[in-house]
């Protein structure tokens, strides 16, 4: 992905163990690079990756859990030019359910940002989440390069 990339930012609590988040984060991504950047009263944690196959777990819960139409109105939606940020919930990622929310105000404990930057953010997003019909994917795309 030459033209790309994935950052995923979450905030981490003092009440928070940091393990468990940087646990919860890589239920749906894989990063090459994970940063602690100290707030003081918090830390954030910023994780990286330049590869589209960072997000193959991601693609894979997506279908598990049935909520390819749920995620495309969402993508869709949030989309802004080359750019696509959303924002899961942390505590539903705890226990390895994606679960998307507008922000901050509707995660208790804050939300995980996830910022993806790519040339044609339409491909990621029909990768991600294709059309469906009856809750079935109508085609299913390679991931883009």
């Amino acid at each position: 992905m030459d033209h790309g990339e994935i950052v995923v930012e979450v905030e981490i609590r003092p009440t928070e163990d940091p393990k468990k988040v940087e646990t919860a984060v890589k239920t749906f991504f894989e990063p090459e690079t994970v940063e602690w950047e100290d707030l003081g009263t918090s830390k954030i944690l910023i994780a990286r990756s330049r590869s589209i196959r960072s997000l193959e777990k991601f693609h894979r819960l997506l279908r598990t859990q049935r909520i390819l139409d749920t995620a495309r109105s969402v993508f869709k939606k949030m989309a802004r030019g080359n750019v696509l940020v959303f924002y899961l919930h942390k505590q539903a990622l705890a226990v390895g359910k994606i679960s998307f929310v507008g922000g901050d105000q509707e995660s208790p404990l804050g939300a995980v940002k996830v910022m993806i930057k790519y040339h044609n953010i339409d491909e990621i997003i029909d990768w991600l989440s294709p059309p469906t019909q009856h809750g079935k994917p109508l085609w299913e795309r390679e991931a883009p390069e």
